[in-house]
């Protein structure tokens, strides 16, 4: 709507005020009329940028770099805002799209002719970004940096992108962030906009969804709306048609619905990944297809939702993509000229560009020209330039001839064991991949784990998301919900958890806890958003009180954890059945939605612990413990914790790794009583004035001394077998 001086853009949740020098004036939520833009930081809604200026008498009169040029005249015309800038004469067209859920804005074209241009021989403005939008926002108490939101309990601001081509953004001023979102010239300047959204917090997601329907984008708010989204995941080692059963039997034990099975179970490989995307089956799915697909049949009859961990933007150096001819798109992270032809015999290359600060790490020292990779020791920085110490057809490459001027450079080689090498995504490889991957995940999978996904070339804010929607879009069902080890702003359509810290050790385990996801989990809940707990590999030292207190917290934040299972070693541990019973009940807890928000804000403290009883009723009950670290003199082997409840001092305790025989300086007057809470009753003797007690696997002990008695009496305990 427009107005003499004003522009006036609403919908049923909001009203943006704009001048005629296109400044936002304000933005009111209507439902209760708070203003949420700075109102003092006069920003124009839009801008654009050229790597110099090319107006002849502008690149006379001004610097030549990267220069800004900021709207200051804005007219609206139907559905269209006509955009003028600073010291040029043609305009930019935008297009807005107003529905009752949002307000998006798309840069259509630029009103210019060739004649703009005066001699130069250009067709369209050399535009390297173009802003699509820019809010100065006023801060509130919660800012999510990936969903791109400023919010409190009265009303979320949302600046989001409709494509995965607009880069988002945000900076931080004292008192308000700037909203930002860009089309740049080398992603897409036309096909990309962004939907401005300013609602209540609790109707955020259903706006996003609106967004996510009329663009066509994966559903990321409608996963965040269900319930299995925080549910844990049992992530299956060497899960094959012959260990499929056992792997449900553990998954059940655990209370686990979701199961994770990664490639690398499916398919052949070596060392990390020096066959990844590949996909030649191992000797173990001899059937190939139809054996995955029985695999998948067993879990869903078992009422357990399948879902696949895969490396997407990886290409393994023991692949048919490097060997014996390495394929043309593999990622070159600096192109060099070969200045002399190159020989099979040659063992230095000579290029045209100085290799200073090209990488020397031993695995990562690695150059391609054409369909051969080459092996370097060390490289010239003063003329002539070259690489020394060749060593020609590296992984298993053909050694070929290669003229003067033929273009190569240094291969992108992961940094994760520099034992595969990144895509290219520029080219069609990605495409490639990621339809070996659906043919994969269209067997009956339901859930993606997008592992490596940080292995792009740069514009990562762009890159990462892409490739992971380059496979996406090949699936033939959409996923209950993605994880995955990288994310930028349009992965949140697809991400809908994951960025899963993997793996900590015992010793560290509960520091852990609180270090990494405990601090990161709020941060994500500000973006509406919950994080996976972590990869939990279970080792030998694994112990039930440390698996409780990490799903503790993350049930705390209504998060998942995955629990990563070798059937052959944990049925074997000999605190199997104790562990699994922990993890079983903290499922249990999370589907039926039990914790109170109470109960939740007690959980989330990192420096207490829980544990989750079954008391005499049957039912859930939530009980703080604290170990006792001195239990028989410090003997590591014992596991003791301290609670009260009932007017009763708890003990709840454990043999590490086996059986043992405990006295304990408690008289007969003062009984240690035997108790239910383990549903199971112990029996203790009684040898004259001690009490003799035998632990193994997992016992609850109840008395009427006090605390401080009992923690005396069991550090004063005696292992006398």
């Amino acid at each position: 709507m427009g107005q003499s001086n004003y522009i006036v853009l609403e919908n049923k949740h909001f009203c943006l005020k704009i001048d005629k020098f296109c400044v936002a004036q304000s933005l009111v939520y209507k439902s209760n009329g708070e203003e949420c833009i700075a109102v003092e930081e006069k920003l124009p809604l839009f801008s654009l940028a050229e790597e110099r200026p090319y107006n002849n008498e502008i690149k006379l009169a001004h610097p030549n770099k990267t220069t800004t040029f900021h709207a200051n005249r804005v007219r609206i015309e139907g559905d269209k805002l006509i955009v003028g800038f600073e010291l040029l004469g043609w305009e930019a067209v935008v297009r807005l799209n107003i529905k009752d859920d949002y307000i998006a804005f798309q840069l259509e074209k630029f009103n210019v002719e060739f004649k703009d241009f005066g001699y130069l021989m250009m067709d369209t403005p050399p535009v390297l970004r173009f802003r699509l939008l820019q809010l100065p926002i006023a801060s509130r108490e919660k800012f999510g940096e990936w969903l791109n939101v400023v919010w409190d309990d009265r009303v979320a601001v949302n600046l989001l992108a409709t494509s995965p081509y607009a880069l988002v953004d945000a900076e931080k001023r004292k008192n308000h962030r700037i909203l930002t979102a860009d089309a740049h010239r080398d992603i897409d300047l036309f096909d990309c906009g962004a939907a401005l959204i300013v609602t209540a917090p609790d109707k955020l997601l259903d706006c996003i969804e609106q967004v996510e329907i009329d663009y066509n984008l994966p559903k990321g708010a409608t996963a965040r709306k269900s319930q299995e989204l925080n549910r844990s995941i049992y992530w299956a080692y060497a899960i094959y048609p012959s260990t499929v059963d056992k792997h449900i039997e553990c998954a059940k034990k655990g209370g686990f619905s979701k199961l994770i099975i990664s490639y690398n179970n499916i398919f052949k490989e070596e060392g990390p990944y020096a066959h990844c995307n590949d996909f030649e089956y191992r000797p173990e799915y001899a059937n190939g297809d139809a054996d995955v697909k029985l695999v998948i049949d067993k879990l869903k009859a078992a009422g357990i939702t399948p879902g696949i961990h895969l490396l997407h933007t990886h290409i393994g150096i023991k692949s048919k993509y490097v060997t014996p001819i390495a394929d043309y798109r593999l990622n070159i992270t600096r192109h060099f000229t070969l200045s002399k032809p190159l020989g099979l015999d040659d063992t230095t290359i000579y290029v045209s560009q100085n290799p200073r600060g090209a990488v020397i790490h031993p695995k990562c020292r690695v150059l391609k020209f054409d369909g051969e990779i080459i092996y370097y020791e060390g490289y010239s920085t003063e003329p002539p330039y070259c690489f020394t110490g060749c060593k020609r057809g590296h992984f298993d490459t053909n050694i070929t001839t290669h003229n003067q001027g033929t273009i190569g450079g240094i291969l992108d080689i992961s940094e994760y064991g520099g034992s595969s090498v990144y895509v290219d995504q520029e080219t069609d490889l990605q495409d490639e991949i990621a339809e070996k991957i659906a043919k994969i995940y269209d067997l009956g999978m339901e859930i993606i784990y997008f592992d490596g996904s940080e292995g792009t070339d740069a514009p990562y804010e762009f890159q990462v998301p892409y490739a992971q929607y380059r496979v996406y879009k090949k699936l033939a069902k959409e996923p209950l919900f993605c994880e995955g080890a990288a994310k930028a702003h349009f992965s949140w359509h697809m991400i809908s958890g994951g960025n899963a810290f993997d793996i900590f050790k015992t010793p560290v385990f509960k520091e852990s806890i609180a270090k990494y996801p405990l601090e990161e989990a709020p941060r994500m809940a500000a973006d509406f958003t919950r994080i996976n707990f972590g990869w939990w590999a279970f080792f030998d030292d694994t112990q039930a009180d440390i698996y409780e207190y990490g799903t503790s917290r993350a049930a705390a934040w209504n998060c998942p954890v995955t629990v990563m299972a070798d059937v052959n070693k944990i049925t074997i541990h000999p605190r199997y059945d104790d562990i699994f019973e922990v993890l079983h009940r903290w499922e249990d807890v999370r589907k039926l939605n039990w914790l109170t928000d109470e109960q939740k804000e007690i959980l989330k403290k990192p420096d207490i612990e829980h544990t989750l009883l079954i008391n005499e009723k049957g039912e859930y009950e939530l009980a703080e413990y604290k170990q006792m670290k001195k239990a028989a003199g410090g003997n590591q082997n014992i596991r003791a914790f301290l609670f009260e409840r009932l007017g009763k001092t708890y003990v709840v305790l454990w043999h590490l790794t086996g059986e043992a025989t405990l006295r304990l300086p408690i008289c007969k007057d003062k009984i240690l009583y035997e108790d239910e809470l383990g549903g199971e009753k112990l029996s203790i003797k009684k040898d004259g004035k001690k009490s003799i007690l035998s632990i193994g696997k997992k016992r609850y002990l109840s008395t009427e001394l006090s605390k401080d008695e009992v923690k005396k009496a069991f550090e004063n305990a005696q292992v006398i077998d």
